[in-house]
């Protein structure tokens, strides 16, 4: 039988030809040849135009992941380059210790991700495609950073709408239950096997550094702290004091250990943070920087609105906090929260307090973690440092 073949609907290549990786099942016209998830099929215009190659799933609503406009052979040398090429990128762009060397879709692979914790590997397989050539993958991991050890993390729920289960372990080598990575002057334990995502928020890590600049002779409360890099990267830069809260007793745990390592006393709270801003408020409570680094509130387009309050909620106690010319710390990792939405939030949440807001600094996550442009999927995190004025 022939190589599969995906004709669109018309237009429907427009979006992947501004950039875009994923092909629905409802854009597809019709399929020719051989129809096997998993495999590389062709994808062509309405009226016959080649358009480029990608994995098919015929489980999922995203049918085909681009791989290449180009017609080429998509083959293990093919995985290499674009493995490789990532990872000079990093290289090229200061990245030492510990950072992301492989982006999914914004590298070229969809649904591959590698994550560098010093002389160890901690990666996902998300997609069919790279989890039916996991055995290639790793081989190729093993002979372009030459790691210690490997450890999967595909413990994540994406994998089902590929029709994949979570799953986790040892690839290759050996992985201890604890990495001490750098990041800038600071250091971090990080618990490749349970840790948050591949073990810790890499596509922070320039933004835990750019907040240094503001830190001096601050008194800083960090929220949502997880390991407390805000908190101690605050205080490596000069802050007169650090608190740093988060619901999780493992994640206080963490940011006392951290705190330990880098010789500096953060007070560690175990919180519900909507609870404590609220009870800080109610006890006038004043702060010189706040960071506000929450997981995703809405990982659906349905929960948008309520997400916006939660975020507004937080953003509003926060600013009524800060003395003047206080520092606030914002962001959202949710992508259906968008650029405009963010700040739309973060207007009414000034205007609500009664404070005017200077941006200082508008970021993304970290350069290890590009964004592709025609995919908006990729620009995810949202990171604003303000200064809080009266009105």
């Amino acid at each position: 039988m022939a190589e599969c073949r995906i004709y669109l609907d018309k237009d429907e290549e427009l979006r992947i030809l501004r950039g875009h990786k994923w092909i629905y099942n409802n854009e597809i016209k019709r399929i020719e040849g051989k129809i096997l998830s998993g495999d590389i099929v062709k994808v062509y215009t309405y009226d016959g135009q080649f358009v480029g190659q990608g994995f098919l799933n015929t489980a999922s609503k995203i049918m085909v992941r681009m791989l290449s406009r180009q017609e080429l052979p998509i083959d293990e040398s093919f995985f290499q380059r674009k493995i490789l090429s990532a990872f000079e990128a990093r290289i090229a762009s200061g990245f030492t210790d510990s950072f992301r060397a492989f982006f999914g879709e914004a590298d070229g692979i969809p649904g591959l991700i590698i994550d560098k914790y010093g002389d160890y590997l901690s990666v996902q397989f998300l997609t069919l495609g790279v989890d039916q050539r996991k055995k290639m993958f790793v081989d190729l991991m093993v002979e372009i950073f030459k790691p210690k050890g490997i450890y999967e993390r595909s413990d994540v729920t994406v994998r089902e709408k590929e029709g994949l289960s979570e799953i986790k372990g040892l690839l290759y080598g050996e992985v201890p239950d604890s990495v001490v990575i750098t990041e800038g002057n600071a250091r971090f334990n990080v618990n490749i096997k349970e840790g948050q995502k591949t073990g810790t928020f890499l596509d922070q890590s320039q933004n835990h550094q750019a907040i240094a600049r503001y830190a001096l002779d601050k008194a800083v409360l960090d929220c949502f702290a997880h390991n407390g890099n805000f908190a101690i990267q605050s205080l490596l830069a000069g802050a007169k004091q650090a608190k740093a809260v988060d619901i999780s007793a493992t994640a206080v745990e963490a940011i006392v250990a951290n705190a330990k390592l880098n010789a500096v006393e953060v007070e560690a709270i175990q919180a519900d943070v909507f609870d404590y801003l609220h009870q800080e408020s109610d006890r006038k409570s004043q702060y010189d920087m706040i960071i506000l680094d929450p997981p995703a509130f809405t990982k659906t387009q349905a929960k948008l609105e309520n997400a916006l309050k939660g975020y507004q909620d937080i953003n509003y106690h926060a600013i009524k906090l800060l003395t003047e010319g206080g520092i606030l710390v914002s962001a959202s990792c949710s992508h259906y929260v968008g650029l405009e939405l963010f700040l739309e939030m973060l207007t009414e949440a000034s205007a609500k307090a009664g404070k005017s807001v200077q941006l200082l600094e508008l970021r993304m996550q970290s350069g290890d973690h590009p964004s592709l442009l025609g995919s908006t999927e990729t620009l995810y995190l949202k990171f604003v440092i303000c200064r809080v004025n009266t009105a």
